[in-house]
């Protein structure tokens, strides 16, 4: 499944479900003018650029590299915060922690680091490097002026935006040719598209309501921390030493990042 064409399917799947969704449970879309123009914002920065990019880069750049490269996001979140939302101001000990958190990523995928200089490799590393900024960029836009906004809506419109821009360029690209759907990546479509997209961002933007965007963007630090704990306990993966030093410096970087005044109650 090639790249764009795999993005491409995923948020039509996720789309179309979520319509439903909202039909279902009578969500109204598009009432407001800043709502739409989040959908257009959304869309386009963190489906389109940030999945692209993501999925584009992973046929030269190793999984674990990827998740040290993603990891940045908490970091840019906390500079745009700073920038654009009044009341998260950036703070030593936020910034401690996620330095903290991304040493740790650093750690747990070092063996990954190391391959680094292989073909194409570089330069897809530093491209990938967009997907984090494009997505905290997108999520400090939702939190500053998507109060209100139902979490159906800032996730179905713009997840269909991204199914149609990313079909578009796959398209273009002839890569729809070379799609082939078989049982297993049939399987791992579906489990991207409803677990990974449906049920991952409902709750995400749900949660980007009731807490700060600094904070529910360290969730980026818990991915390869559950990632290697699946990978042991289900793939036979070694836990070395390695790993185990990373994902105590992740949990200590965000508990570091996490600690200090209470969430305003809601």
């Amino acid at each position: 499944m090639p790249p764009l064409a795999g993005v491409s399917l995923r948020f039509a799947i996720a789309c179309l479900l979520l319509l439903a969704l909202a039909a279902l449970r009578r969500v109204p879309l598009g009432r407001e003018r800043r709502e739409r123009w989040l959908w257009l914002a959304n869309g386009v920065l963190s489906f389109c650029v940030s999945y692209g990019i993501v999925y584009w880069s992973e046929q030269w750049v190793p999984s674990g590299l990827a998740a040290v490269l993603f990891s940045t996001f908490p970091l840019f979140v906390a500079l745009l915060a700073h920038l654009l939302l009044p009341g998260e101001r950036l703070r030593a000990r936020a910034v401690l922690g996620a330095l903290v958190g991304f040493g740790g990523v650093a750690v747990i995928f070092s063996e990954d680091l190391a391959r680094l200089g292989g073909r194409g490799v570089p330069f897809a590393a530093t491209v990938s490097l967009l997907a984090p900024l494009a997505s905290a960029l997108a999520n400090v836009m939702i939190k500053r002026w998507g109060q209100g906004i139902h979490p159906i809506s800032l996730t179905s419109v713009p997840m269909g935006i991204a199914a149609v821009v990313m079909g578009a360029l796959a398209w273009a690209t002839g890569e729809w040719a070379s799609v082939r759907l078989d049982a297993v990546s049939l399987v791992a479509l579906l489990y991207l598209a409803v677990p990974g997209s449906v049920v991952t961002f409902l709750l995400y933007y749900w949660l980007l309501g009731h807490l700060r965007a600094t904070r529910l963007a360290l969730v980026a630090y818990a991915i390869p921390v559950v990632a290697v704990g699946v990978g042991a306990l289900l793939l036979d993966e070694s836990l070395t030493l390695r790993v185990l030093l990373g994902s105590a410096l992740v949990v200590a970087g965000v508990a570091t990042a996490a600690g200090g005044p209470p969430e305003p109650r809601r």
